[in-house]
């Protein structure tokens, strides 16, 4: 700035609230502004700059916004320095520790779901992206300790770089990874920001509700226990390995119930039907048992389809606390997605048979997917595709992906170019949460999110429920010929009741002699 008394066009108006208040730092204290600054103004400065205007302005004009910001930052570095006045070289590390710790806040609010626990089986390596190592900000091994500004992002005013990376590890990095950065509505992304962080992304569960967590578990383990015993080697699609699912769509059906919600239409593919049948629509389980002989569950049935077992739909009402909730699983063919679209047109009309035509809250649509035809069928991009248009929508379908991260006989990397399943939802800017499948109370936290986010904002949302599947694609296989790796983890790994038990005995909410689980 040496040669400005030439060039003075940078004392024009737009820039005259900031000369004024710099000027005004400069002369309580001269140490106080940049060196350029102090040099100019002990050769040019004169009280004229301190002109408040016209009589008719309004005095004592301010930056918009960025006076309380400068004093916070001065505040913090301050503390730093130690001493009441402070230097221009440490007020600009302060203000570039608040830029980088922003950014890499907001770098886990984007990719933080790279770091998460998802695998319960822990076969895929974790390298740290760059953009989640506070190395790349600049952060060093002595700064983690240092307060910074951060202007009450994560509900501080200001937090050492080590908080920052328990809360965004917390929230981020758990058994839950969400993806909700591309969704364009800031609303809508506002809304999960703030639902997630406020609570460090997991609901404090009281007792009874984790009992209630692990009674469905052991109830959705202990069906499919029985018939494997009891009719080896008959094909059942079981949902061994992802039990979680059972009390996910419990929480939907709850939930949306307070919500307004009066029916839900159903659609999935085979794995997990019966226990769906039996646990969550009341299927009496000697009409389950009757058709495992071949026989018809209904006489009234006797000449119709003939269809097998893994097809049937069925419908049932479900109360939850005191209102009483509409269910019906819509019959599928092998044809896996192609049921998708049936059901919510099914949801569209139901809709409208309640002259819920505007908000469509009344009645929900829940898909459930397997991972690799999530990814592969065509017809789950097309569902997307219509699911925002004017004669299609039906405010917002929850996905569900029973995510075996195996499809048949083939790993995900040899089957989908994308690093996720799910990423096809993306097309229509849905969140995404991928959930760890063996953290039965992350699995319900999410649902609920779930749940909320679609009563409110009336669009789709995906729960990817990262778990396995114990027996193969069908209990006449034997897994361990294609996938030995898998399948030799697999069979020493403790079901998830079990893991769930023992977590809750070590919190000492169940005793050892309550806990009825088996490998």
């Amino acid at each position: 700035m040496n040669d400005q008394s030439s060039d003075q066009s940078f004392l024009s108006g737009a820039n005259a609230t900031f000369i004024n208040d710099l000027y005004k730092e400069w002369k309580a204290n001269s140490n106080s502004v940049p060196k350029e600054w102090d040099l100019w103004f002990k050769t040019n400065a004169d009280d004229k700059l301190l002109d408040e205007g016209p009589s008719w302005a309004k005095k004592n004009s301010k930056v918009v916004g960025a006076v309380d910001t400068v004093e916070s930052v001065k505040a913090v570095a301050r503390g730093i320095a130690g001493k009441g006045n402070i230097s221009a070289t440490d007020l600009r590390a302060a203000t570039t520790d608040s830029i980088r710790a922003i950014m890499l806040i907001r770098a886990y609010r984007i990719n933080g779901h790279l770091l998460a626990k998802l695998d319960p089986l822990n076969l895929q390596e974790q390298n740290i992206h760059p953009e989640l190592d506070p190395k790349t900000y600049g952060f060093t091994d002595d700064d983690w300790d240092r307060p910074i500004f951060i202007d009450n992002v994560l509900g501080m005013e200001s937090a050492t770089l080590r908080q920052i990376m328990e809360i965004v590890k917390e929230t981020y990095c758990g058994s839950i990874g969400i993806e909700f950065m591309h969704v364009r509505d800031p609303a809508q992304k506002g809304w999960i920001q703030e639902r997630i962080e406020s609570i460090r992304n997991a609901t404090e569960f009281t007792n009874r509700g984790k009992k209630a967590i692990y009674e469905r578990l052991v109830g959705a383990e202990t069906f499919e226990q029985f018939l494997h015993k009891k009719y080896a080697g008959t094909k059942r699609f079981g949902l061994d390995g992802s039990e979680s699912v059972v009390p996910a769509i419990e929480q939907i059906l709850k939930r949306g119930s307070q919500l307004g919600m009066k029916e839900v239409v159903i659609a999935m593919a085979h794995r997990g039907r019966l226990n769906l049948l039996y646990n969550i629509l009341n299927k009496p389980f000697r009409a389950i048992i009757s058709e495992f002989l071949g026989n018809q569950s209904n006489p009234e049935d006797a000449g119709g389809s003939g269809d097998v077992k893994y097809h049937m739909g069925a419908s049932a009402d479900r109360e939850f606390d005191g209102k009483t909730v509409h269910l019906s699983l819509q019959a599928n063919p092998s044809h896996l997605e192609v049921v998708a679209p049936v059901v919510i047109g099914r949801v569209r009309a139901k809709q409208n048979q309640h002259n819920d035509t505007n908000e469509r809250l009344s009645v929900l649509g829940i898909v459930l997917h397997g991972d690799a035809a999530f990814a592969g069928q065509g017809i789950v991009a097309e569902t997307f595709d219509f699911s925002g248009l004017r004669g299609y929508r039906t405010g917002g379908t929850i996905h569900i992906v029973v995510n075996n991260q195996i499809g048949f006989t083939t790993s995900p990397n040899y089957s989908r170019s994308s690093p996720y399943c799910t990423d096809v939802a993306k097309m229509v800017m849905a969140p995404i949460i991928h959930i760890n499948g063996d953290d039965p109370e992350a699995v319900v936290h999410a649902s609920r999110i779930a749940t909320e986010f679609r009563q409110k904002f009336a669009c789709d949302v995906v729960l990817d429920i990262i778990s396995y599947r114990r027996y193969g694609h069908n209990e006449g296989d034997e897994p361990a010929f294609t996938q030995p790796v898998m399948y030799k983890t697999i069979g020493s790994h403790d079901s998830i009741s079990k893991i769930y038990a023992q977590k809750l005995i070590n919190q000492g909410i169940i005793t050892q002699k309550e806990a009825i689980y088996k490998k």
